[in-house]
């Protein structure tokens, strides 16, 4: 594998911490959470307490200040040790995220410190029954009574529902205006109107709580407003390459964990007298997997380095969010192939893997949302050359 050159010592460092973290408080409890279908609020107030969440809010609002790096570090500790139950990614990349580029002085001081320190967990409220990546086709509405907004309607497949204090509400203010009728609203976990479905049973992801969310007349004070009335939907897409980056982060990470995986379990087991790797097909498959992983983790920590500079556009998160989730799917499909009737079983990681990666097609935008944006900029660029 192709060194990296990306992070510092300072980031090796705390990726030791991190990596004990995950050792000690995820990795022995992580079965029962899965069946549990949620992870306990103590670990969120711990792995606050050991500066694993939010790395990047500033100081004044709690937070280390640190860069992006730290946050992926964090992110991909827990994914090699196939720690998918946290959902720290949600609550750090994108619910702080939100408040901490578009939220007032107040908003900020509010709810970023309890963030931080995990006593508050975020989540975000977008996608609804029928509208999942075409986001401006919400039916949610907040409308206006007098100095309040009253909030009818229901999301779903909510990662962190059962579970937030925090909640990023996508909702439409004018129902007449499209794109434009969209506004943002920061939700209490326990403001009056706000209902949690029950836990929602999912193919894989088993220890993060997913939910369907309802809102009977919640009303919402103006100081609730995440940015401007109406644009929300900008807001939003600004943010799309981040949480697009993001998959690709984990999908990358995974891709190469369950390779590295497969290479020690095909080395210790026996078939017609030799290792299952020494098989030649084995030897095949893992060298095009490897070599395709290795490109990928170019392409993957490029798109970092591009986001941290500012320069990452939607095109390039597109490509990249596209392919990596593509590989992710493929390794852990052929992998399994090579651990045989136990890679069926899900006392196995390589099952639990199985079972996790297929979201990752869909989840931050479907692939063929991701070709549409891919091959309308091909457009774009073939009209510029007539």
């Amino acid at each position: 594998m192709i060194k990296r050159d990306l992070f510092r010592e300072e980031h090796e460092i705390f990726r030791e911490s991190v990596r004990k973290f995950v050792e000690k408080e995820i990795i022995p409890y992580h079965a029962q959470w899965e069946k549990d279908g949620v992870v306990p609020r103590e670990l969120w107030l711990k792995a606050g307490a050991q500066g694993l969440l939010c790395c990047t809010v500033p100081e004044e609002y709690g937070g280390l200040g640190l860069d992006y790096l730290f946050d992926v570090v964090v992110f991909e500790e827990l994914w090699k040790a196939g720690a998918s139950g946290p959902g720290f990614l949600i609550h750090t990349d994108l619910v702080a995220t939100y408040i901490n580029s578009f939220g007032t002085e107040d908003q900020k001081k509010k709810f970023l410190p309890k963030m931080v320190s995990g006593e508050w967990i975020g989540s975000l409220g977008m996608t609804e029954p029928h509208a999942g990546s075409d986001l401006k086709a919400i039916r949610t509405k907040a409308v206006r009574e007098g100095n309040e907004f009253v909030v009818n309607g229901q999301k779903v497949f909510i990662s962190n529902g059962q579970s937030c204090d925090v909640l990023v509400l996508a909702t439409k203010t004018d129902g007449d205006a499209g794109a434009k009728g969209v506004t943002l609203f920061l939700v209490e976990g326990d403001r009056e109107g706000f209902k949690r479905g029950k836990n929602l049973e999912k193919l894989g992801m088993h220890a993060q709580d997913t939910s369907e969310l309802f809102f009977d007349n919640m009303r919402l004070p103006p100081e609730n407003m995440l940015g401007e009335e109406g644009q929300g939907f900008s807001l939003m897409m600004t943010k799309l390459s981040q949480e697009r980056l993001a998959q690709a982060v984990r999908s990358t990470t995974v891709a190469e964990s369950v390779i590295q995986m497969t290479v020690d379990y095909t080395r210790d087991r026996k078939a017609f007298g030799k290792s299952i790797f020494d098989q030649q097909n084995t030897q095949f498959v893992l060298a095009q997997l490897e070599a395709e992983a290795t490109s990928m983790r170019v392409f993957t920590d490029k798109c970092i380095t591009l986001f941290m500079d500012g320069k990452l556009d939607s095109v390039d998160a597109a490509k990249l969010k596209m392919l990596s989730t593509q590989l992710h799917c493929k390794v852990v499909d052929e992998c399994l192939q090579l651990f045989g009737g136990w890679g069926y079983m899900w006392e196995y990681p390589i099952a639990r893997a199985y079972a996790d990666a297929r979201i990752t097609k869909i989840a931050g935008g479907s692939i063929e949302i991701m070709k549409l944006i891919i091959a309308r900029e091909m457009a774009k660029q073939a009209e510029a050359r007539t």
